[in-house]
Order: C-alpha cells, then sequence, then structure tokens
C-alpha cells in the first residue's frame, strides 16, 4: 500500500543491543547533529520500500523492517510543510553502514542515547529505542 503523501521515514537499524546514528552534513541548520537515516517516501512507494531505498543510498548497506514504531512526528514546516516521520526497528541484512551523505555514523547503546544531539523530530523516538535496546 502506497504512504501517505509527506511521509518521510527513518531506520533505526539495531546490531548488538546498539541503533545506529548518522550525523549530518546539511542543510547547515541541521550540520553536526544526529539523525536515524531515512528519508521521503516517493509516490507510489511503500514506507517500507522508501526506508530500505533510502539506507541503499546514503549507507551502501541493505536492512529489512522489523516493525514500525507507534508514534508519528510532525517535523518542521522549514523542512516543508505537513510532512510527518516513522520510524521503523530493522535489522542490518547486507553490508556495512558507510557515511555517504554523512560525515560520521555512530553504534549507540541505551546509554549513549542522550550523548549526541539528536534532530528534534527524532528524539521523540527515543524512549521506545531504548526499550527496544535493553535499557
Amino acid at each position: 500500500m502506497a504512504a501517505p503523501p509527506g511521509l518521510v521515514v527513518g531506520a533505526a537499524v539495531l546490531r548488538h543491543g546498539r541503533v545506529l546514528a548518522a550525523r549530518r552534513t546539511h542543510p547547515p541548520a541541521a550540520a553536526g547533529r544526529w539523525e536515524l537515516p531515512g528519508g521521503k517516501v516517493e509516490a507510489g512507494e511503500t514506507p517500507d520500500a522508501a526506508l530500505v531505498r533510502e539506507v541503499a543510498e546514503e549507507l551502501g548497506c541493505t536492512v529489512a523492517v522489523r516493525r514500525w514504531l507507534d508514534e508519528e512526528v510532525p517535523i518542521a514546516a522549514a523542512a516543508g510543510p505537513g510532512l510527518v516521520l516513522r520510524v521503523a526497528v530493522c535489522d542490518l541484512v547486507a553490508g556495512e553502514p558507510d557515511p555517504v551523505e554523512h560525515d560520521r555514523l555512530a553504534w549507540l547503546g541505551p546509554e549513549g542515547l542522550d550523548d549526541v544531539d539528536w534532530l528534534e523530530p527524532d528524539r521523540p523516538f527515543l524512549p521506545a529505542l531504548r526499550a527496544h535496546l535493553g535499557g
């Protein structure tokens, strides 16, 4: 089923009790801040397919969607009107993440989730991620 317009998807890639975080390089307002990798769902694309595509483009690896978290978070109007973010818990199934569109990656355990400066839309997902990580 195709996603509604304005949906942005993020990947909570889990491995060995840690989640992958990526540091942005652009736009300038977001540079140096951390996010869950992902991007906009294209017309006619399912959220799962969009997330797999975005991770392949941004990180050069393949993920499989395990499950979607319940939250849906509005994204600031500066990114585009009516955008909302949904996040899926994913497994890394092929390749190793490489920061193609980011300048740094980090595998964060439950105790390290508060150690980076997350972008605002990602912050509401941290409690659910902490629970998935056993923290």
